[in-house]
C-alpha cells in the first residue's frame, strides 16, 4: 500500500459505518508495511463455543481492503463497488489476535480491475483466507 493509497484507504474505511462498527482501521502490520486491521472483538464472534471470528467479519474486511486498494489506484476517476468476490476460508483465525488484511490490483480494463487480497493473523504465510475480485473501476482517459 503506497502513501498515496494509504491515506485514500484511511478515508474509505472512515466512510464506512459497518467498517467503523467492527473497528477496521488502518495500521501496520507485524512486518511495519499498512493494512487495514479487524480487531479481535466478543461482538464479532460467529461460534461461542470456540470464539472464533465469524467468516463475515472476514469477509467485509478482504472486500473492504479490496475496494480500498481499487479506490486508491492511480488510474482510477471513480467510486468503486464490488461486481465479484469470491472467498477462500482456509482456517480459523486465532482467537483474542487481530486480523490483518492487504490487497493488490493485478490488471485493469477501462471498466473494471481486478484484486486479490489476503487476511492473516499471528503469520502472513499462514492465511486465515484469500479473496480474487473484480470491482467497478474507470480509466483516466489518454491523452490525445
Amino acid at each position: 500500500m503506497s502513501v498515496l493509497v494509504h491515506k485514500i484507504a484511511a478515508q474509505f474505511v472512515a466512510s464506512l459505518p459497518l467498517c467503523s462498527a467492527m473497528g477496521l482501521h488502518i495500521g501496520d502490520a507485524q512486518d511495519g508495511a499498512p493494512a487495514i486491521i479487524l480487531p479481535y472483538s466478543k461482538s464479532l464472534i460467529g461460534d461461542p463455543q470456540t470464539g472464533v471470528i465469524h467468516g463475515g467479519a472476514v469477509s467485509v474486511l478482504l472486500d473492504t481492503v479490496c475496494g480500498a486498494e481499487v479506490f486508491g489506484h492511480p488510474e482510477n476517476t471513480v467510486p468503486t463497488a464490488t461486481i465479484d468476490l469470491r472467498i477462500d476460508y482456509m482456517r480459523p483465525a486465532k482467537i483474542g489476535e487481530p486480523i490483518y488484511a492487504r490487497a493488490i490490483v493485478y490488471q485493469t480494463t477501462r471498466n473494471v480491475a481486478f484484486v486479490r487480497g489476503t487476511a492473516w493473523d499471528t503469520d502472513i504465510d499462514n492465511p486465515v483466507a484469500m479473496a480474487a475480485g473484480a470491482f467497478t473501476f474507470a480509466k483516466k482517459a489518454a491523452k490525445s
